[in-house]
This record gives C-alpha cells, structure tokens and sequence, in this order.
C-alpha cells in the first residue's frame, strides 16, 4: 500500500494542478484586450431535393455565432441545429432551402457576427446518397467488385507460387513486402490529406500518425503474444487483415466520389482499384506456399481483406467527418507496416544470403512498380 500510494501521489497533485489552471484561469486576463479568434471547418455537404445542409464544426477564442449565409453571391435564410453560437469543437448544422442544379457547381459562403467568412465550393451539385434497400444493394455490390472478387483471382495463383524454389520464393517475398509498402505510403498520405480538412484545433494529422503507430504495435503485440513472430496461415491472416483496413479506405474514396457528385470519378476509382488489388490477393497466398490449408481457409482469408470495402463504400457516401475518415486511414496505415515489419522478418529468416541478393531486391522493385503502375489507373 505505501508503494502505491507513492504512485498515485503524482497523479494527485497533477490533477490538483490542472483544477487549479481551469478555475483560475490566470491567463484570461491577460487575452481578454484581444479579438476574438474565429475558425469554421465545413466536415461534410449533403444534398437533397430543394435543400443543402453544411456540417459545420467551430474553434476559437470565443464562440463562433453564423450570422448570414450565401449561396451563389445571394444572401439565403437557414436554420441552424442546434441554435446559438457555436462553442469550440461544437458541431451545428446549417440548412438552406435552395432550388440547387444537379451537375452544376454552387459556392457557399458563411459569414459570423464579427465579419469573418468561411467558403466552400461544391463542383458538381448531386444528391447525397441514401442507404436505402436498393442503394444498399447497389453500393454492396460495387464494394464486392472493389474487393473481394480482385483479391480472389490474386489468390488463384496460389497452386503456381508452390511450384517456385528457394530463389522464386524469397522474390515472392520480397515482392510482398514492395506490394505492401507502397500501400503503407499510400494510405498514410490519403490519411494525411483527409486530415487537412478538419479543423486545426483537432491535431488530426498528428491522430494519423499516433493512430498508425499505436495500432503497428498493439498487431505487432497480438502477433507475437507466445514469443514466436507469426508464420504460415498466421501470417497470411495480419496480411488480410492489412489489406481488408487499406481496401476500407479505398471503399471510403469510392463512396466519398458518390457522395460529391462525382459518379464518373467513382466508376474510374472502381477499375483503377480492381486491377490494383488483384496483386493484393497474391501477396495474401505467399505465406501460405508451405502449407496445405482447406478451401475454408482461402475463402476466409478473401473475405477479411475483401469485405471492408463493401463497408467503405457505405460510409463514404453517407459523407462521413473527415477526422474519422483520417483516423480509419492511420489505422490501416498502422496494420500494413506491422504486416511489412512481419513478412520481411520471414524474408531475413529463410533467405539466409539470399536475403540481400538480386532476388529480394528484384522483388520489392517490382512490387513497388507493379503497384506504382496500377495506381497510375486510379
């Protein structure tokens, strides 16, 4: 006990601390000469028949009250949910009646009390998607093109990849770990671009980074919880897994396109990511070439990296806040470089001086460019 109350004592007296700082706010004072500092971040856009709504959150030195809105140059009425100034990190939501054009573009512009103006452009005016059966239906089915039937015709080499020898394996190998991390530096830059979008006060760019960090170790964790780094199916299931997080933000891209309007974009991303995967399937079937599992396993393992993209695509068209969509991209980013830290590993372990040779390094450049030319399409 007297050990433990040593370790909860600094706790205390910090709490003490930190207590004594919000109700005397000795620095209040000291600012109060000052203007008030204003910041609106514009989260998410939806669009429905006659109506615009703006998801708006605030920060600043005091609260942000919206006093006019306009639309295309003309001043607009709106009611705003919930009413009155909006605090720091507060969400409101401002609703517009207003006769939008489909396929056209309407700039937005939120004027506060004190003159300050925020703006947001929609480039082209569509509907916001509404999970309804048949929209469910059909996002469903655009998410099972997205991911699960590319991944499963990667996966059909499988039979081929156990022909190879040692050389063609540890390039099979080496291949993984480029496939991977190109899709590593890719999600964390679309985690880091999503970021951009909230507002400053949230740190969601540092988010992306903890994020990737924290969710790298608690899989490097789990994935070594008897001491030994995972092999075999083991293995080929934190690959899926990598892949199922990475395709979830790309059904949040494909989503998010619909979403904005932008249908063609949606349809270009769809291809570019189907072609794109097809090589994901693949790096899934490398750890399994030693091992003779069941049919249940390979259709279990399609499943878990395929999947999440049907998921992707649903919340990507509901417009969903863009800290949450940074926070899912370092999630992913955080599972893939677990799995590259894993695969190269099992590459060092079985390569011996082959681990350095022409293969490895032939392997993770081609990797590196078979994906590099496949996103290319996106």
């Amino acid at each position: 006990m007297p050990r433990l109350a040593w370790l909860l004592l600094p706790l205390a007296l910090l709490a003490v601390l930190l207590a004594a700082l919000l109700i005397w706010r000795p620095l209040d004072p000291l600012a109060s000469g000052a203007p008030p500092v204003e910041e609106i971040g514009i989260e998410r856009v939806r669009l429905s028949p006659g109506l615009i709504e703006l998801d708006v959150r605030a920060d600043g030195s005091q609260p942000v009250s919206v006093a006019q809105l306009q639309v295309d140059g003309a001043y607009r009425t709106f009611t705003q949910s919930p009413p009155g100034p909006i605090g720091r990190l507060e969400t409101a939501t401002l609703a517009i009646d207003y006769p939008w054009v489909e396929g056209e573009t309407h700039h937005l512009l939120i004027l506060t009390s004190t003159g300050v103006t925020f703006d947001k452009t929609i480039d082209v005016a569509q509907a916001t998607p509404t999970l309804e059966r048949s929209t469910a239906v059909t996002l469903a089915l655009v998410g099972l093109l997205l991911g699960i039937a590319p991944i499963a015709a990667g996966m059909l080499a499988y039979p081929a990849l156990r022909s190879v020898g040692d050389h063609g394996m540890q390039f099979l190998l080496a291949l993984t770990v480029g496939l991977l991390a190109f899709l590593f530096i890719d999600t964390l830059r679309e985690g880091l671009e999503f970021s951009a979008n909230a507002v400053e006060r949230l740190r969601t760019e540092t988010l992306v980074w903890v994020s990737m960090l924290a969710s790298a170790a608690l899989l490097l964790a789990a994935g070594r919880r008897g001491g030994r780094a995972p092999q075999g199916v083991a293995l080929a299931f934190f690959i899926a897994l990598g892949i199922g997080l990475h395709n979830f933000g790309e059904g949040l891209a494909v989503g998010a396109s619909l979403a904005a309007g932008a249908a063609a974009l949606a349809t270009f991303l769809v291809i570019g990511f189907t072609i794109h995967n097809v090589t994901e399937g693949v790096g899934i079937a490398v750890p399994l070439i030693d091992a003779r599992p069941a049919l249940v396993l390979f259709v279990g393992l399609v499943l878990l990296a395929g999947l999440p993209a049907v998921a992707g695509v649903w919340l990507g068209a509901l417009a969903v806040r863009p800290l949450w969509l940074a926070l899912s991209f370092g999630v992913a980013a955080g599972a893939l470089l677990q799995v590259i830290i894993e695969v190269g590993a099992l590459a060092l372990r079985r390569g011996g001086r082959l681990a350095v040779g022409p293969a490895s390094l032939g392997g993770i450049a081609a990797g590196l460019g078979i994906m590099y030319a496949t996103a290319l399409l996106v």
